[in-house]
């Protein structure tokens, strides 16, 4: 079967999180999105632990509604870098909340900093049978390659455990598979969301194909299994991210690498510094000039949350305005969830709403957006083409000002690398029967034969992408 899953989001006990970010909430809202397995986040913090053994059916089983939940929870190192940890039940999210306890204050964040290091987190998750890998691996902040430049230098001898890695909002498969070492990994995208806004939860996600769903039949799937896998990343568009290119992160000016390494990474315009951007880290770490897509990779889907795209095709200042709630609702109940609405409805069924949404759900699904890139900790934004403009149209979540300072980019989707695909490549599609991986080719084979953070905190050491 197949299921829509955001493993790595978190609860009103992290810090700078909503308090509506309770499992009651989080289940409804994941619905609407067209989740079915959702991450609880925040497993180890003593009260969230309480309310999701409250939802618990049983040890190894928490669901509310139709969503099911599995424990997780993000753990940040020594190091500063960021770790996600899927738990098999609640039982074991309370041992390793005992075992990480005398390292770190548990109560303190939903997000708890232990005084470990990557490879004691991982002998941690070996011994709760626990599945592990680095969270938003590419970003400057609290990430793997921020601090690393490889697996085995943040996982030491622990590495052969590591079985996913969460791209992050920066990076799609098209970065990440430009690293040898990564070929074996299943790649996570998440929403690492802090609001159960329609804007924010699931805003990324990956698609399983799984026999069942609960924490064994996921780990079948990340560890590619029994012919089970992932069979589509969803997410951003890279450039989209915060850090996807080199800027200065006072005003916002973007560098070339050579232009940052002539001013010695110190901006021109305003004297701040300069962070180095995840498309050049990427370029320093690559060992392919173009992506190598294996076998068993998935699709990678670029979408922006529906929300977001109604917003941007009736020009509206918020997603939370009347005339957005209203069309978003519309198409929601129509379709039953924003997947089916923003993925796999047919053009004509979409005309229950403004003609502009419409003509704008089908540019996203071909790609035809034009992309800002974002840097130095500012995100990216996309606008719509001219002829999709209304009048009033602006950029979602964009002033002036910060319009002039990101620099154009024109998205083309005609010559995508082989795991990349468009929306118009799904317009006939549904999750459940037509789209083949080399995962469930595999799987058919077997019959026949028997997938960001405060830049103040001190850091541990010092990142990679300072100079």
């Amino acid at each position: 079967m197949k299921v829509n899953a955001d493993l790595h989001l978190h609860s009103k006990y992290s810090m700078a999180c909503s308090a509506r970010m309770e499992l009651p909430t989080i289940a409804s809202e994941a619905s609407k999105k067209g989740m079915e397995l959702i991450g609880t986040g925040d497993c180890t913090h003593p009260k969230w632990l309480e309310e999701i053994k409250k939802a618990a059916i049983s040890d190894e089983e928490i669901q509310i509604g139709n969503i099911f939940f599995v424990p997780t929870t993000e753990i940040e190192d020594i190091d500063r870098v960021h770790h996600l940890l899927i738990l098999p039940s609640i039982s074991k999210a309370e041992e390793l909340a005992e075992r990480i306890a005398p390292f770190g204050n548990l109560e303190a964040d939903g997000r708890p900093a232990v005084k470990l290091d990557g490879c004691e987190i991982a002998e941690v998750a070996k011994d709760l049978g626990a599945l592990i890998g680095p969270c938003h691996a590419f970003t400057p902040w609290t990430a793997l390659y921020g601090y690393h430049d490889s697996l085995e230098s943040c996982y030491g001898s622990m590495t052969d455990y590591v079985s996913f890695v969460e791209l992050g909002l920066s990076a799609d498969s098209s970065y990440a598979d430009r690293i040898e070492e990564l070929h074996r990994l299943t790649f996570l995208t998440n929403s690492d969301a802090h609001s159960p806004s329609t804007n924010k939860l699931a805003r990324e996600f990956t698609q399983f194909n799984v026999p069942d769903i609960t924490f064994d039949g996921l780990k079948k799937a990340i560890l590619r299994e029994q012919g089970y896998g992932s069979t589509l990343n969803v997410g951003f568009f890279p450039e989209e991210g915060k850090y996807n290119r080199s800027a200065c992160i006072k005003c916002f000016t973007q560098y070339t690498l050579p232009e940052a390494e002539a001013i010695k990474w110190r901006c021109s315009k305003c004297g701040g510094i300069i962070k180095k951007g995840v498309t050049d880290r990427v370029n320093e770490l690559a060992d392919f000039e173009e992506p190598r897509h294996p076998d068993y990779r998935p699709p990678y889907l670029h979408l922006i949350p529906l929300a977001e795209i109604v917003q941007m095709s009736l020009g509206h200042a918020s997603v939370q305005t009347k005339g957005v709630k209203t069309a978003w609702k519309a198409l929601v109940d129509h379709f039953g969830n924003e997947v089916e609405a923003l993925i796999y409805a047919e053009p004509e069924s979409l005309k229950i709403v403004d003609e502009k949404v419409v003509n704008s759900i089908l540019a996203f699904r071909k790609g035809d957006v034009i992309i800002h890139p974002g840097g130095g900790g500012q995100y990216g934004w996309l606008e719509l083409p001219e002829h999709l403009k209304t009048d009033k149209s602006e950029p979602a979540g964009k002033t002036g000002k910060e319009r002039k300072k990101a620099s154009r980019v024109a998205k083309k989707e005609k010559e995508k690398p082989r795991a990349q695909i468009s929306f118009s490549d799904f317009e006939q599609k549904r999750a459940g029967d037509t789209l083949t991986t080399g995962t469930e080719k595999a799987a058919e084979e077997n019959v026949k034969l028997s997938e960001e953070e405060n830049p103040e905190k001190p850091a541990g050491q010092k990142s990679l992408f300072d100079f």
